[in-house]
């Protein structure tokens, strides 16, 4: 297995210049339409999960001031069903970067327009790669500012689902061997 640079802390990280969490926040909403439910008129999983991948990307993009890929998506939990005319509400914003890579993080609402009630229905984490706009190659990211309790928590929380995703990578490349 490939070893790679630790880093013990944000401050670590190459001296490029930072950017602060916030700036990479992104939101996105739609109208539930039939078009996009199954047969109960519930919003399909999978319409969902293009929609997490946009919003995920929006923020990726913003943070890098790049075109971004999708890496892997390591985790997405449905808690709750969205229903048709309710609005699709998702926000999202980069929790980690590592070198060309960096996790979004994406929380999913439903909200009732006669109501306004809202329900949290899914959370999602995304990775992403920077790619230069000449080459095509991975490039490299700003690191991360970080302020609040919040941001250092979910920042740590990813560098551990990145450990658990590299060790999946390569037991399968492994075992292809």
């Amino acid at each position: 297995m490939p070893t790679t640079k630790k880093r013990a802390n944000p401050s670590d990280a190459p001296a490029r210049k930072g950017k602060p969490i916030s700036a990479s926040r992104s939101e996105m909403s739609e109208v539930v339409l039939p078009a996009t439910t199954n047969q109960l008129g519930k919003l399909l999983g999978g319409h969902v999960m293009h929609l997490v991948d946009i919003a995920a990307a929006m923020a990726a993009s913003r943070h890098a001031n790049s075109y971004v890929v999708t890496a892997s998506v390591d985790y997405i939990d449905f808690r709750n069903p969205i229903n048709v005319g309710e609005f699709v509400i998702l926000k999202s914003q980069v929790n980690r970067v590592f070198h060309t890579s960096m996790e979004v993080g994406v929380k999913v609402f439903s909200e009732n327009a006669l109501t306004g009630e809202r329900k949290h229905t899914t959370t999602a984490y995304v990775t992403f790669v920077a790619l230069d706009a000449a080459t095509q190659a991975p490039k490299p990211v700003p690191p991360l500012i970080l302020k609040t309790a919040e941001e250092k928590r979910r920042w740590r929380e990813a560098g551990e689902r990145r450990k658990v995703r590299l060790a999946m990578r390569y037991k399968k490349q492994r075992s292809k061997d």
